[in-house]
């Protein structure tokens, strides 16, 4: 009777705290289950918080395959994520650049999508830097399920010293360079970035540009992630 009590609340609240520093989801469980094509079908609609992790400690448990954002602060990344996801405020955005400190979790049935804490603002105290390395550290060493990391930059200012940084970090994780904000871009502008960065995408959360196209990659990655043969 306890447990049904406890479920019934968290059904209500939406999500529930637990030791170590996390929120998870009660009834969005971060086991792995059988995955098939058909769960790959606007996987990203489906998409729903489950956790929120400051701690190395306390990163959940490998499961179905997983794709992660990383961006320096303000660059536009929660809006990317909205923007897959058709949603307004699944990924909150901040006004203070930079504040955001734990790695977060969705759901999407099939997978995951990993938002992991923005980096690189001045601001920042070089201790909230050095723990930001420590567990995005971590959380890149223990991802064997990880189909690939999307590394999201500001179209007018991309590969500035710290994307390059970061870049070097991630090693040979598989990665998309997603650079947002392209609707502050006039189209030769767009059209000159495009001749300079041939692997990169170009995407705006408000003129959608970019979109499906990145929906489309994503989603493949993760079938191949998940072993389906032949992904779209």
């Amino acid at each position: 009777m306890r447990f049904r009590r406890v479920l019934r609340k968290s059904r209500s609240a939406g999500q529930s705290r637990y030791a170590g520093g996390a929120r998870q989801c009660t009834y969005h469980p971060l086991a792995p289950r059988s995955i098939e094509r058909r769960d790959f079908i606007r996987i990203f609609s489906q998409a729903q918080f489950i956790a929120a992790v400051g701690r190395p400690e306390d990163l959940p448990a490998a499961g179905p395959p997983e794709v992660a954002f990383a961006g320096r602060s303000n660059v536009g990344k929660s809006s990317a994520i909205n923007a897959l996801a058709g949603r307004r405020r699944l990924a909150f955005t901040s006004k203070t650049p930079g504040r955001t400190q734990t790695i977060n979790f969705y759901d999407l049935g099939a997978a995951r999508l990993v938002d992991l804490p923005g980096y690189g603002y001045a601001r920042v105290p070089q201790a909230v830097r050095a723990q930001w390395q420590q567990l995005v550290g971590a959380y890149l060493r223990s991802r064997r399920p990880l189909a690939g990391i999307v590394v999201v930059m500001d179209a007018r200012h991309p590969l500035t010293p710290l994307d390059r940084q970061l870049l070097e970090w991630l090693g040979d994780a598989r990665r998309l360079l997603l650079f947002s904000k392209a609707d502050k871009l006039s189209r030769a502008e767009q059209a000159t970035l495009g001749k300079q960065f041939s692997d990169a995408l170009l995407f705006s959360s408000v003129t959608r540009q970019g979109v499906e196209e990145c929906r489309d990659l994503l989603e493949s990655w993760l079938q191949q992630a998940a072993g389906i043969k032949n992904p779209r």
